[in-house]
């Protein structure tokens, strides 16, 4: 698939101009803790696509996974991390990202997030793939609004930061083998180019690009397309996690139904009221998020039904509605009682685990070019993620990578130029109707990209992506629906082509055709990578060493 370097036209001779110390692309806790961790005397900008509060962080239900109870210790944390990811987490990440886990939430604390207690004590939950309760929440079920709105205030009383909402950014700048800036179009007003001494990309995942998705509107994959376009390095991009629980009623939207009902005691059933997870696991509901998806899949053929159910009604009706108050009124809206009726879920698109490459301190393979959060590869989630893991990982990276950036700031020159850049507009193509390829592309996605893959259907899909990419990538957009399909498109063709090039089954990446892991073969990293003047995808060799990860 041709490639374009940037998707809109620009000259940096004509253009509007911006100057700052540290660019932000992302509004989400990874952003915003990385511009709390930038020294107070750096000019600070972050740009959101929506607002600050519109983001995978705000949307989090379960909570943060940390070692807080004296009684747990950094060791079974890491164990039951390593235990999810499928052999492929780098342990000297997690075991970073383990032990710096309750300094961080202890920030939150200090900060403002007011976390459940009892008797003054945090409480702390328990999810599935967790051997212990080490979950902090917030309002029962509503922490990463919680934490949000305590990070917003924070970094809104910064001086040295400015926030600019409804502002997209539509390419990062690139000059002399370096990042530099980025393209940034806010609503309403004419581009603005961006330059910077560094860069930090925290723009959140692509759930949108699969038709059942928990993700809001926002997460097109945008950052990983940008940074592809500009020749970074993107790793793992097979592994799309696929919450197994998501609100399912025709019709309406598709709600996140948390992993900590299951924590309480929920149990899944099938149509016919048959519980059914201990058939294919012996931890039953608390087994990892792939297996559980995967579980629900096969359960479902079996059943011909369309979803399966979470059942509640054995628990105690009060706490039941105490606990878990905002999926209690979210059920309401459809005549549900989540404490006596059962709750129709099947799996859905959550989490990119996938993404941009980046090193301990959140470099990446760009120089000036940092990133954090859900549009990285870190290392810490291996191919499956283990609950309540992400919004720890955009704490800790969150602050590496504004700290980096900090200090690369410094270093750097005080004089700052803007170099001519330019990208001449395009010729004229035919119109078309944007949301009906979108929609096509994401029912494609989902019916050939989901839980269970297979090499007959991913090539279809990467057959279908071409086709739509051959009319879609050349045009020349001028508004954000447009950009957002070309990323759609751009991240799905690295999304197949990398799970085609997968021939085994491995945490949320499951082979039909090829069922088993092959440690022996893929106990290893596929990546994605083009040059910066843009051009067709360029995958590794997959059979050539990764790095070195030690067995669990």
């Amino acid at each position: 698939m041709l490639t374009p370097r940037y998707l809109l036209p620009f000259d940096s001779r004509r253009a509007l101009h911006r100057f700052t110390d540290i660019l932000i692309v992302g509004g989400g806790l990874a952003g915003l803790r990385a511009a709390n961790a930038v020294a107070s005397h750096q000019s600070v900008l972050i740009v959101t696509k929506d607002r600050l509060a519109e983001s995978n962080s705000s949307y989090a239900q379960g909570g943060i996974a940390g070692v807080l109870d004296p009684e747990d210790c950094f060791e079974s944390h890491a164990e039951d991390t390593l235990g999810a990811g499928g052999n492929l987490c780098d342990p000297e990440i997690v075991d970073m990202v383990v032990r710096e886990g309750p300094r961080r939430i202890e920030e939150l604390v200090n900060w403002g997030t007011q976390f459940d207690q009892r008797e003054g004590t945090l409480l702390l939950g328990r999810e599935g793939g967790h051997s212990r309760e080490r979950i902090v929440h917030a309002y029962g079920d509503a922490t990463g609004r919680e934490v949000m709105r305590a990070m917003i205030d924070r970094t809104r009383e910064k001086e040295n930061v400015d926030i600019w909402e409804d502002a997209f950014t539509a390419d990062l700048l690139t000059h002399e083998g370096r990042g530099r800036g980025a393209l940034i179009v806010q609503k309403g007003k004419q581009p603005v180019i961006v330059w910077a001494k560094e860069t930090i990309l925290c723009s959140g995942g692509t759930g949108q690009i699969f038709r059942e998705s928990t993700n809001p509107l926002v997460a097109t994959g945008d950052g990983q397309a940008l940074a592809f376009r500009a020749g970074v390095e993107l790793r793992d991009m097979e592994f799309m996690q696929f919450h197994p629980t998501v609100l399912y009623i025709a019709g309406a939207s598709r709600s996140l139904i948390t992993e900590a009902l299951r924590g309480e005691g929920a149990r899944l059933v099938d149509c016919n009221g048959d519980r059914f997870m201990l058939a294919y696991d012996e931890r039953g509901e608390l087994a990892p998020r792939d297996i559980v998806s995967q579980s629900i899949i096969r359960q479902m053929e079996k059943t011909k039904h369309s979803n399966v159910y979470l059942d509640l009604t054995h628990l105690d009706s009060s706490f039941v509605h105490r606990r878990f108050p905002g999926i209690a009124q979210a059920c309401a809206k459809f005549g549900l009682d989540i404490a006596s009726d059962r709750i129709p879920v099947r799996p859905g698109a959550h989490y990119m685990i996938g993404g941009v490459s980046i090193d301990r301190q959140g470099g990446t393979s760009l120089p000036g070019l940092w990133a954090a959060g859900e549009v990285t590869s870190s290392g810490l989630h291996g191919a499956n993620r283990l609950a309540s893991n992400s919004l720890l990982e955009g704490l800790v990276y969150g602050a590496h990578a504004g700290e980096s950036a900090s200090r690369a700031a410094a270093e750097s020159s005080q004089r700052m130029i803007a170099p001519p850049l330019e990208n001449p507009v395009r010729p004229p193509s035919e119109a078309f109707d944007v949301a009906d390829v979108r929609v096509s592309l994401k029912s494609l996605m989902g019916r050939l990209v989901g839980v269970e893959r297979h090499a007959e259907g991913l090539q279809e899909a990467l057959d279908s992506i071409r086709t739509l990419a051959a009319y879609v990538m050349p045009h020349q957009f001028d508004s954000i629906e447009g950009w957002e399909l070309q990323n759609m498109l751009l991240l799905s063709s690295c999304i197949v082509d990398s799970a085609l090039c997968r021939a085994e089954s491995r945490g949320v990446h499951f082979r039909s055709d090829y069922p088993n892991v092959d440690d022996q073969n893929w106990r290893r990293h596929v990546t994605v990578q083009i040059d910066v003047n843009g051009g067709h995808p360029q995958r590794s060799d997959p059979l050539s060493p990764a790095k070195q990860i030690t067995s669990v």
